[in-house]
């Protein structure tokens, strides 16, 4: 065996460079229809969603007993507490979860796996998440990125039937991809996997490795160099976990997900077989996006169990405390709190299930609605959470601990607090999601336009594009002015007898939409090239893109609910709610799309960095430990005890 070769350094990348990696590892076609992404040209699609479609009869009866079964095992088998309390999932729980098949959930039936819908999938994950948070978190990276996903759409046959049985039964996976010095910015990829003859050789530091410290299986991203034969690139690899030179150099503990098994883990001289590639080189990336694309869901999954518990928390405390002569709910001030998580629940679930069910029937395009639900999902999920804990008072702020130790009862509601907000950051921060959404909203401007802002195409590409956006302006921009939305008896449908009127709202989406897409032709006719660099003014855009996407679920969903005789009424008044709830928003956020401070922001961010405010800063201590902003990452053998820790 050759000695094994000398890894790359770090590589150094420019701005624009950054952006072209990214920008080639998006999936560039469109060859089905997307709701999300017509919304955001002006066009109302309401036909891609409604009639609301429904699971195969064999599929619910599948999904039902399986939940039963983990219902059951959460409520006898799970302590919350106990996780939250020694910070680790007991050994025995999760052999319990593997006995159950959930560590196969997604896994196809001829693997090992029980072949749950995504639908189920996602009601197993918000039921489990439940339970305790931890568990979810540990469920949902093994099988949305971990190994099963990236090798069910991705993998040779010989790697599906060589690792998809152990997935579904008896190995934990995890997915590395961020390392210390990168995040969101792939292009700066350190950890290489150097080719050396029928294998490929792993040096590196990744961090956040979720499932990390109890992984039998890993999907390492690694960036492969350039060189005879071999394409190169960043590139994915199914690396086990106990192979020699791999070290978990740490357990990260954390503010919130106290039983998660988060590490560091170092790679130093890692053979790894070249049958172990998951697809081709310099593939790694797009296959990590696309991946994402679904797995997405399973965190607004989670997001709608917490809004579930957190409505019945709001229900049951609010009707028993009592101030002022009536229980706090009657005082419209805590009312309008427990309006706001009711209707955001509905309308949560609305948007999960309604994705969820379109990815199980594979007839729609949902890279944007998967990550809006993502967006959308994480970040009402966390203002539910802090309204139950001012509902709360005092006793949301103390720990369920504390509670019982008073005779109390034990809500951990600053606990939900607190596993909640990893969940902006999780999978895609909201700044980064709000970039992502962006590009694909804009992506039929670029299309045909692109040419015309790219300072690197010459004079005769820019008349081209010229000339192609000149066909398509002329087609598109007439559309914006009327629509369905200006007709008074649209979406009589959704006006049944006895019910209260949703149409209006609908007609509302239709309008707002139109009015979204003209904002952003004129933003971009304005700042073209600069359209980039205005995060502030394409978070805002989608901002108002979710708001609409989750009205229009609602309403569909609520609809869906009252031709089958289940709870319509109901349903109906909670859409409502939330529609009216969520058009205040959207009126807020227009507002602020040509009236903020984001040019004023810019100098006073110039300032700070410059230290022209420095002196505001006196008058205090920094609590904060000495060492680097950031570890050292430089390739080579671990100085440090291995604490991986399989579960037997």
């Amino acid at each position: 065996m050759s000695a094994p070769p000398t890894p790359p350094s770090r590589p150094t990348v420019s701005e624009r460079e950054a952006r072209q990696v990214a920008e080639a590892a998006r999936e560039q076609d469109w060859r089905k229809p997307s709701f999300a992404k017509e919304l955001f040209l002006g066009r109302f699609r309401l036909d891609l969603l409604h009639p609301h479609p429904v699971p195969a009869e064999e599929d619910v009866q599948h999904g039902e007993e399986f939940l039963a079964k983990l219902r059951d095992f959460c409520e006898t088998k799970i302590d919350g507490s106990v996780i939250e309390r020694d910070a680790r999932i007991p050994d025995e729980v999760i052999t319990g979860l593997k006995e159950l098949g959930a560590f196969g959930m997604k896994i196809d039936t001829k693997y090992g796996g029980l072949g749950l819908t995504q639908v189920y999938y996602n009601k197993a994950l918000a039921l489990v998440g439940s339970a305790s948070p931890a568990i979810g978190a540990l469920l949902s990276a093994h099988q949305s990125i971990g190994v099963p996903q990236p090798l069910k759409m991705f993998g040779t046959q010989e790697q599906k039937d060589t690792f998809l049985p152990r997935c579904a039964r008896t190995d934990i996976s995890a997915f590395l991809l961020t390392e210390p010095d990168v995040g969101s910015d792939p292009a700066r990829l350190a950890t290489t996997a150097v080719p050396d003859g029928d294998d490929y050789v792993l040096d590196g530091v990744k961090l956040w490795t979720t499932n990390g410290v109890v992984a039998d299986l890993l999907v390492v991203m690694a960036r492969v160099p350039k060189s005879e034969g071999h394409k190169g690139g960043i590139t994915a690899f199914v690396v086990e976990a106990a192979s020699e030179g791999i070290t978990v150099e740490n357990r990260n503990a954390f503010m919130g997900l106290r039983g998660l098994e988060n590490g560091v883990t170092r790679f130093h001289r890692v053979r790894v077989p070249a049958a172990n590639r998951i697809g081709p080189e310099g593939a790694g990336l797009k296959i990590a996006l696309t991946t994402l694309n679904t797995g997405r869901l399973s965190l607004p999954a989670m997001c709608v169990g917490a809004g579930k518990w957190c409505l019945k928390i709001a229900r049951e405390w609010s009707a028993a405390r009592e101030q002022w002569g009536k229980p706090v709910a009657l005082h419209e001030a805590v009312g309008a709190k427990i309006s706001f998580i009711a209707a955001t629940t509905f309308a949560l679930e609305a948007v999960l299930d309604l994705s969820s069910q379109m990815a199980d029937e594979d007839r729609n395009d949902i890279r944007i609605e998967a990550a809006l639900a993502k967006l959308y999902g994480s970040e009402m999920a966390w203002l539910m959470a802090d309204e139950l804990v001012q509902i709360r008072g005092g006793r949301g702020f103390e720990t369920a601990a504390s509670l019982e130790a008073r005779g109390e009862r034990a809500v951990p509601a600053e606990q939900l607090l607190r596993d909640l907000r990893i969940n902006r950051i999780f999978e895609g921060s909201t700044e980064i999601m709000h970039l992502l959404i962006a590009r694909e909203a804009v992506d039929a401007h670029l299309s045909v336009a692109g040419d015309l802002i790219d300072p690197d195409k010459t004079l005769s590409d820019k008349a081209r594009a010229g000339a192609q956006a000149g066909v398509f302006y002329a087609k598109w921009l007439p559309k914006l002015v009327v629509g369905p939305g200006r007709l008074p008896r649209s979406y009589a449908d959704f006006h049944p007898t006895g019910h209260v009127d949703l149409s209006g709202h609908l007609r509302y989406v239709e309008r707002t939409a139109r009015k979204l897409a003209r904002s952003t032709f004129y933003a971009m006719s304005r700042w073209q090239g600069r359209m980039e660099t205005k995060q502030g003014f394409l978070g805002r855009v989608v901002d108002i893109g979710a708001e609409l996407f989750a009205m229009s679920a609602a309403c569909v969903r609520a609809e869906h609910l009252r031709a089958r005789g289940d709870h319509g009424r109901e349903a109906y008044q909670l859409a409502d709610a939330f529609c009216r709830q969520a058009r205040i928003r959207v009126e807020e956020l227009f507002g602020r799309l040509w009236t903020n401070t984001d040019d004023l922001d810019r100098k006073v961010v110039k300032g700070v960095l410059g230290g022209a405010y420095a002196w505001l800063e006196e008058g205090v201590v920094d609590p904060s430990g000495q060492g680097p902003w950031i570890a050292d990452a430089t390739p080579g053998p671990s100085s440090r005890q291995n604490v991986h820790r399989p579960i037997p």
